[in-house]
């Protein structure tokens, strides 16, 4: 049945009235739920709100490296240090380093520019810090609804966004409502604010039906896949931080990867592959466990007779934007607003995306309270972007906006460039490079490529993808219909199997997609969703655009911890 039958048969809906509907409980949604509560206490007015979050609970589906800059934390709550926030572990050095397949080159740090240091940041769980974050959202009087999808906007007659429907549940495999069937909620708002994180749901359809994205460049992404392990105290420096760049990478393909320093001997590791890559035979999970086996890397894994005896405690994998400035949609529209990364305010520049969240999702919410007191509803919030343009974010952003796009032209070419404007003009450029493709349409035909073999995991360092997603704690409610849908089901063999090789194959980090043989010898695409750990790779890379992910039941999904 389709969602349309289904009203017919057991609607209507009920629905909740809101002055503001906020779509993602991260950092983004909470930093604006925050702030709009905070700005009615200050004010004695009182505005409701609300925010939805697919995971079990806030933070569940959050995955970051993370080196949080805090300052627009500080601006939200000036004393968090005294409310407990989990910021716990400052950074206390920063390595740069250039990999050959046996060897590293670091960068003295005299060379490095600003936007690669990062003292005065800290080491973070982003996942402990949005529990936080919502503990402090409820304490303002924040209704918070985990566990349930925000899968359909509603439009008003005017066109103007009217707010969102939550997800149907207990609805079978065949689409036909089961004995535990749960019709979704309406929740009407005067403004809705999306901030779903990268490649969200719904800001992807309001991007293209309001066309927030005609005259800038396209969105481009990454997929960043993190592991978080427990090591031997001896091979453990609490705050340093390391990144590299290079092996296994080639010098055309945009990617580089992490190592922090949390406490307790814990140390987050995580690699990004940039989703306009060329070669359909490469695996962003792949190579992040190849890159574990660099000499410098695996040293921090072993003992001194070489013998790994560190833990790996959990795994995940993630999205992000990487557009920057030049990329960033009109971020308001009739009735709503994207914030965070749901818009793009990632700094690619500074591998960081939080801070641009928490601080997006402020002025959001202060256009948002002054147009609710003034008796407004449904129209464009132009005080948001025109206070982002006035704000320390457009700043940041505009001096790293050529950050990604120098990539296209070689590692080599990009560290020259990247280091001539960050380190000798400072971010003051007086040229921007422009993008006109999507990551998409980067990928070749496998005949034009050379295939890449990887080698076995070993189990003890490096690993295949169902035993992590087995510590990604995913789970899906099995009786439901798959939330990653094809538009041609014959477009998987016929086109991307027969003319890429199958890439869904290699770029889904979660073991999501593969090509099993029929009875008759013939290919098939077999989907196993309920191993997806929601990152969005395969709605943004697939060369055909032909899959679309969609909602799955409220709190199915990963749950994080510590990630």
């Amino acid at each position: 049945m389709t969602n349309e039958e289904i009203l017919a048969q057991y609607g209507p809906r009920e629905s909740m009235e809101y002055d503001v509907v906020v779509v993602g409980g991260g950092p983004g949604g909470l930093a604006t739920a925050i702030r709009l509560k905070q700005l009615a206490a200050e004010k004695g007015q009182d505005v409701s709100v609300v925010v939805l979050e697919k995971g079990g609970e806030p933070g569940a589906h959050i995955l970051s490296g993370a080196i949080m800059d805090p300052r627009a934390l500080t601006e939200l709550f000036p004393n968090w240090k005294e409310l407990g926030a989990p910021l716990n572990q400052p950074v206390t050095d920063d390595a740069w380093s250039f990999l050959s397949e046996t060897g590293a080159t670091r960068t003295p740090n005299m060379f490095l520019p600003e936007c690669a240091q990062n003292h005065g940041n800290y080491i973070i769980s982003l996942g402990n810090l949005t529990r936080w974050l919502g503990t402090q959202a409820e304490a303002l009087g924040v209704e918070i609804f985990p566990g349930f999808t925000a899968a359909e906007v509603l439009y008003n007659e005017d066109g103007s966004v009217k707010g969102v429907a939550t997800g149907n549940m207990g609805v079978g495999k065949d689409g036909v409502p089961t004995e535990n069937f749960q019709l979704g909620m309406e929740l009407h708002a005067k403004y809705t604010v999306f901030a779903e994180g990268a490649r969200g749901h719904l800001g992807k359809q309001l991007i293209a039906k309001y066309k927030l994205d005609e005259g800038r460049d396209p969105q481009t992404y990454g997929i960043g896949i993190k592991e978080l392990w427990e090591i031997d105290p001896s091979r453990h420096t609490p705050g340093f931080v390391m990144h590299t760049a290079g092996w296994p990478m080639d010098n055309s393909t945009y990617g580089g990867a992490f190592m922090y320093h949390l406490e307790d001997n814990k140390v987050a590791i995580g690699y990004v592959v940039g989703l306009d890559y060329s070669n359909p035979y490469l695996s962003p999970f792949e190579e992040f466990q190849r890159w574990k086996t660099h000499p410098n890397i695996r040293w921090y894994f072993e003992n001194d007779q070489g013998e790994v005896n560190a833990k790996r405690l959990a795994y995940g994998a993630r999205a992000i934007t990487a557009g920057g400035l030049m990329s960033l949609p009109k971020t308001v529209f009739p009735g709503g607003a994207l914030v965070g990364c749901d818009a793009g305010y990632l700094n690619v520049s500074r591998i960081k995306g939080s801070h641009a969240a928490i601080k997006t999702g402020m002025l959001a919410a202060e256009a948002a309270y002054d147009a609710v007191v003034a008796g407004r509803s449904h129209d464009e919030l132009s005080a948001y972007p025109e206070a982002f343009e006035a704000s320390w974010l457009y700043t940041e952003l505009n001096k790293s906006r050529n950050f990604k796009s120098w990539f296209k032209k070689g590692l080599t070419v990009a560290t020259i460039m990247n280091g001539f404007e960050q380190f000798v003009l400072r971010g003051h450029i007086p040229w921007t490079l422009r993008r006109d493709k999507p990551d998409h349409v980067y990928l070749k035909p496998a005949a034009e490529c050379k295939p890449i073999v990887y080698p076995k995991p070993d189990g003890k360092l490096t690993f295949d993808r169902l035993s992590s997603v087995f510590i990604s704690n995913t789970n899906h409610e099995e009786n439901q219909p798959a939330h990653l849908t094809l538009k041609d089901a014959s477009v998987p063999v016929n086109v991307n199997l027969a003319k890429y090789a199958g890439p869904e194959a290699r770029y889904c980090p979660a073991g999501v997609y593969e090509f099993v043989k029929n009875d008759d010898n013939t290919d098939r695409l077999q989907i196993n969703a309920q191993n997806c750990v929601h990152c969005k790779t395969c709605d943004i890379k697939d060369p055909t655009q032909n899959i679309v992910w969609v909602t799955p039941e409220g709190g199915g999904g990963p749950n994080y911890t510590s990630m």
